[in-house]
Order: C-alpha cells, then sequence, then structure tokens
C-alpha cells in the first residue's frame, strides 16, 4: 500500500467510524461508544504505512469533516479533534516501542503494557477534556478530565484489541458435533449471563458475565476471546445507555455513566490477561509437543510419532478401502561418510537427505527418521506402480545431490529404496514396513542406488 493511498485510506475509515460514533450519541453529549480513536491506533500499528505525517493529517480531516457534516461548529470540531489526536498520539509513542509480541497480546505482560499505552493516551486526550468539557457542555475541568479519560479508556478496552489480535480463525482437525457442542458452551453461557443480568439486575448485575468470559478465555482461541470480550463491551454500554440497567444505575448521572464505563473496562480486561497468559502457554506446550515429535536434526517425525500417524492413515486407507504403500530408505555407505569427513559433514548430508525426500512427496503422506540414516515412508492412495514412481523420483533427486563439506572434495549421495503395498488397505501398516525393510537389504544386496519391491 502506497504512503498516499494508506493516507486516504485512513481518512475515509476514520470518517465511516466518526460517523457512527456522532449518530450513536445522545443528544447534545458525547458518543456511548466512539470507535475512531481505538481504530486509527490500530490501524497505524499493523499498517505502519499509515503512521505517516500525511497519514495523520487525513486523520485529522476525517474527524473534522464528520463534525462539520453533523452540524457541529468549527471551533467545536477543532477542539474535539485535538482531543482524539492527542489520545492517539500518546497512546501510539508508547505502544510502538513494544515488541510485537507484545503489541498481540501474546504474553502475560501484554495486556499490563496495553494498560500502560492506554491510559497515557486517555490521560492526554482528559487534560484537552478538561478545557473542552466547561466550554462545550457547561461541566468542571476536573470532571472533563474524568470524563475524557474513562471514556477513551472504555473505548480502547472493547476495541483496540480486535485490530491487534486479528487473524484467520482456524478450526482444530477431527471436528466433531461433539467438539462443536463443547465449543459453544463458553459463549452460550455469556449470552445468558447476559440476558441475566438485566433481567435479574440489582448491585451485581454487571458481573454475571465474568465466569463465562473467563471460560472462553480458557477454551477459545486469542483472537475469539477479544471478539467475545468485545462483544461484552459493547453491549453493557449499549445496554447502559438504553436504560436497561435500570435497577443498578441512574444512567442519566454522569457519575454512573463514569463508573459504568470503568467497570465495564476492568472487567473486560481479566479474560483478555488470561487469554495472554494461556496463549504463551499453548505456545510453549506446542514447542514441547513438536519436539517430542520430532527429529531435532531432520525435523521430521521421530521413529514413535510416526508410527502412531502411519497407524492412524492405515486404518484410514483400510476404512475406505483405498491402497496405500511403505517405503524404506538407507542412505549408502553412510558410515563411511562420517568416518571419511567427520559426523558435521554426516550431519549435513541428513539434513539435506531430509528436504530431498520431502520435496518428493505430499503434503498428506507420511515421512519420518526412523534410524541414523534410514527414513521410513507410508503414502495413503498410492499403488505399486505409483510407489516405484515415487522411490524413482527421490533417487533420482539423491543422485543430483553433492555434499561438499569445508576443505574437501564434493561427496556423492545416493539412496536405496525398499518398497511394498497393499492393494485394498487391509494389510497391517507394521507388517508392510517390515516387508519394505526387507526389499531395502535386498536393493542394498544388489549393489544399492535402486528401489527394490518386495515379493
Amino acid at each position: 500500500m502506497a504512503t498516499v493511498q494508506a493516507a486516504v485510506f485512513l481518512g475515509v475509515v476514520l470518517f465511516g467510524t466518526c460517523l457512527f460514533g456522532i449518530y450513536t450519541r445522545p443528544l447534545d453529549f458525547l458518543a456511548n461508544v466512539w470507535p475512531a480513536n481505538a481504530v486509527m491506533l490500530g490501524l497505524l500499528l499493523r499498517f505502519p504505512k499509515t503512521a505517516t505525517p500525511l497519514g495523520w493529517l487525513a486523520a485529522a480531516i476525517g474527524f473534522i469533516v464528520a463534525d462539520l457534516v453533523t452540524g457541529s461548529a468549527l471551533g467545536k470540531a477543532l477542539l474535539l479533534t485535538g482531543a482524539n489526536l492527542a489520545g492517539v498520539g500518546g497512546a501510539y509513542a508508547v505502544l510502538r516501542r513494544y515488541f510485537r509480541e507484545a503489541i498481540r497480546l501474546q504474553t502475560p505482560e501484554s495486556v499490563p503494557q496495553l494498560i500502560a499505552a492506554i491510559g497515557f493516551g486517555a490521560c492526554l486526550a482528559g487534560f484537552v477534556g478538561a478545557i473542552a468539557h466547561p466550554v462545550l457542555f457547561d461541566g468542571s475541568a476536573v470532571g472533563g478530565w474524568t470524563f475524557w479519560f474513562v471514556t477513551e479508556f472504555a473505548n480502547y478496552v472493547a476495541i483496540l484489541p480486535i485490530i491487534l489480535t486479528a487473524r484467520p480463525i482456524s478450526f482444530p482437525r477431527g471436528f466433531s458435533l461433539k467438539r462443536l457442542a463443547y465449543l459453544a458452551l463458553p459463549a452460550l453461557c455469556l449470552v445468558l449471563s447476559c440476558f441475566a443480568s438485566f433481567q435479574i439486575g440489582g448491585p451485581g448485575a454487571l458481573a454475571f458475565p465474568v465466569p463465562a468470559l473467563l471460560w472462553a478465555a480458557i477454551v477459545y482461541p486469542r483472537f475469539v476471546t477479544v471478539l467475545l470480550t468485545s462483544a461484552f463491551s459493547f453491549w453493557s454500554l449499549t445496554a447502559h445507555s438504553a436504560n436497561l440497567f435500570e435497577q443498578v444505575a441512574d444512567h442519566s448521572a454522569e457519575g454512573a455513566l463514569i463508573s459504568m464505563r470503568l467497570g465495564v473496562s476492568l472487567i473486560a480486561l481479566a479474560p483478555l490477561m488470561l487469554a495472554s497468559a494461556m496463549a504463551k502457554q499453548k505456545n510453549l506446550i506446542a514447542q514441547l509437543s513438536h519436539l517430542a515429535r520430532h527429529d531435532p536434526l531432520s525435523h521430521l517425525l521421530n521413529r514413535r510419532a510416526f508410527g502412531e500417524e502411519a497407524q492412524k492413515l492405515a486404518r484410514y486407507c483400510a476404512k475406505q478401502n483405498h491402497p496405500y504403500s511403505a517405503l524404506m530408505l538407507d542412505i549408502d555407505h553412510f558410515k563411511s561418510i562420517n568416518d571419511r569427513f567427520g559426523h558435521a559433514t554426516g550431519d549435513q548430508v541428513i539434513s539435506i537427505a531430509a528436504a530431498k525426500i520431502s520435496a518428493c512427496l505430499r503434503s498428506g503422506d507420511i515421512l519420518g527418521r526412523v534410524g541414523g540414516e534410514e527414513f521410513a515412508i507410508v503414502i495413503p492412495k498410492c499403488t505399486r506402480e505409483q510407489a516405484l514412481e515415487v522411490a524413482e523420483r527421490i533417487r533420482r533427486a539423491f543422485a543430483n545431490t553433492h555434499v561438499t563439506p569445508e576443505d574437501e572434495v564434493s561427496i556423492s549421495v545416493t539412496v536405496s529404496v525398499g518398497l511394498a503395498s497393499s492393494d485394498d488397505g487391509s494389510a497391517n501398516v507394521e507388517a508392510l514396513l517390515e516387508e519394505a525393510d526387507k526389499a531395502l537389504y535386498r536393493a542394498k544386496d544388489l549393489g544399492r542406488n535402486r528401489s527394490e519391491f518386495h515379493d
């Protein structure tokens, strides 16, 4: 995105979000929900090309024009725009210094850092509000600072995390109806608790959704938790402005409105903090799981993990009556390579071999390193003839491979392949791998650098 296009994009988006906030605010008062500042801050962080002097100018124009076309005087539009830009500028100055993981709420300390940044921005907006409040609404300077600060803070908490964490939502494999029902429970409980909060009412009504929000933070990915938390914030602020919380507080009183917005913001921060901590924990678990299942040198499945995945694939082929094939591969004269050139060169050969084999396979094929220089492959929907084509493709790829150790001559690397197939998928995968291993030994006995089938 070019700089001019980015600036125009920012200005247009802010103009639209300003109109949304203006048309949903009470008469002669500030908006209950003002997304423009949080949207601008999020876009500046996610799309650095918008964070240019031209981008800031376009943003200012978007703010001012939105006020003018909706009937505000120029002086009022300039004052409100100054408050908006002061808040965004302060928060941006702090957030841009953080690491990417912190901005994306991927670490436990992300939320406290986010609070510090948006708190600083809201504080700066409050100083402008201390000037604007007496002028525009006949209020006090202290009341103006407080109201502006809390309103800015609440809007940032409700909207900014969505933009910072936005990414495609992926569902786990093996998604069943039972799993779907389990995943739907936290969201359903959140809806029911929100409904109960204004049906039952009372001083504790606002806290009814808290358990459901925390449950969602444990079960759902970070972005889904952010969406639900933001939905809760929007619902709470909108419900209060519509006087659905009549038994909780007088929605027309400025002090009650400040308390309500601050309370909603603090409640929303709890699931965000938990979701950030869970994201860090899930990443660590994923790393440990990867280390437990993969060979550190070749980065392929290790022997145990390969066996588990091969069993799953074989069961699927047997159920569908699909043919599948097993291949065993061995790097020729690998011991002599280690003896002549050292283990560092041998490790280099293993890494190259893993890459070469992977490049010859499909995404659904199972490949693992099951020995020092030995690899195993299980290929679904693969007949005997197709398996031989794959084996020869791998063998030819190796025949063209040369490894050049430091200060040494180039080494030619070849591979021997043994194959076995099950025409209807009924064969036991372990037995099929044993047959492929026998065929591998025959290929080595017949001179190596060749592919042989088990009879």
